[in-house]
């Protein structure tokens, strides 16, 4: 004979020693909650399944603790006979005489057959005793009980710097919890993520089981996923960043001098002189840009700065013919 599966005690949201007036209580509260008429048509399914789960968990821990009541009383029976059955032929000695006059022991009252109580004869059950309805009710319960409940999802938002250098944010959110009476109860939560150099927008942190829980449902994962805050100069390509520049045509044809700032504040200045900026024009600071997350140590990306030439929008026709004039050796 074993104890009823652990399943029982999931579904009732109580565990192994909890009182009789304690499981009732429960039994009470979860069908109220999951009566199947007070559901819509969409879950009615699901709510069937679990009113029917909990009958059949409640009835088999009433049933299992009524059978070891049973089986406690028959045993201090049994072992009150057996003494006292001992104490006679311990006696028995002291009266067997066959002098005359004397008195010749009876033999012992025949004691009839034990006729257990009728209660003893009922079923206790054991991991696979769950019969008929009951094995289905818990067939079709299954696929809600031994699932997670949703995962509760937010987002933390993090600037490209703190994406670049790393961080320590805390986070705060209400999730869902079972109370002992089967009701759900809102609980504050604060964690702590540690944001490590180079992860990238839809990087995900879970912490298991701290999010929403569901009556005879494992509890569900609080999952945060990581979003970057936009940048007012950078743009995040990859492990890269993208910087773009626009410059003037007159400066782009005669020279320019050009300064902008690393996520790190460091100052990078370029001057250019020699040569003619065009269309596209992309330079590039080798190992500046984003820490490679998982990466070799102090692998980085590049810091590509892309120059968008700004053309004038109107010209004279005295613009143009000097245009025409200057412009007319230039391969």
């Amino acid at each position: 004979m074993g104890n009823p599966p652990e399943l029982y005690y999931k579904v009732l949201n109580i565990t192994r020693d909890t009182p009789p007036q304690e499981i009732r209580a429960a039994y009470r509260c979860l069908v109220r909650q999951w009566h199947p008429d007070k559901h819509p048509p969409e879950s009615k399914t699901e709510a069937e399944a679990m009113f029917k789960a909990i009958t059949q968990a409640y009835e088999a821990l009433l049933d299992q603790q009524e059978n070891r009541a049973v089986l406690r009383a028959c045993s201090i029976d049994v072992g009150r006979r057996s003494c006292s059955s001992a104490d006679k032929g311990a006696r028995a000695p002291e009266n067997d005489k066959t002098a005359a006059g004397a008195r010749t022991s009876a033999a012992p009252p025949q004691v009839p057959p034990h006729t257990p109580p009728a209660r003893e004869s009922q079923k206790v059950y054991s991991s696979t005793d769950v019969g008929g309805g009951g094995r289905r009710a818990f067939a079709e319960f299954s696929s809600y009980v031994l699932r997670k409940a949703p995962p509760l999802e937010r987002k933390v938002e993090c600037t490209l710097e703190e994406l670049c250098a790393g961080c320590r944010k805390e986070v705060r959110y209400t999730r869902d919890v079972v109370t002992k009476n089967g009701l759900i109860a809102k609980k504050e939560v604060t964690q702590i993520i540690r944001v490590k150099p180079g992860w990238k927008k839809g990087t995900k942190v879970t912490f298991e089981g701290m999010g929403n829980e569901r009556p005879g449902c494992l509890p569900g994962d609080a999952v945060f996923t990581v979003s970057a805050r936009k940048h007012k100069a950078f743009k995040r390509q990859g492990d890269d960043l993208v910087l773009k520049a626009e410059v003037p045509l007159v400066s782009a044809l005669t020279g320019w001098s050009f300064s902008f700032r690393l996520l790190g504040g460091e100052k990078v200045s370029w001057t250019f002189r020699d040569e003619v900026i065009g269309p596209g024009y992309e330079k590039v600071v080798r190992g500046e840009g984003m820490p490679v997350a998982g990466g070799k140590r102090g692998a980085r990306g590049d810091v590509r700065v892309k120059f968008d030439v700004v053309f004038p929008k109107n010209l004279t026709d005295e613009q143009r013919r000097g245009l025409v004039e200057i412009l007319r050796g230039c391969a």
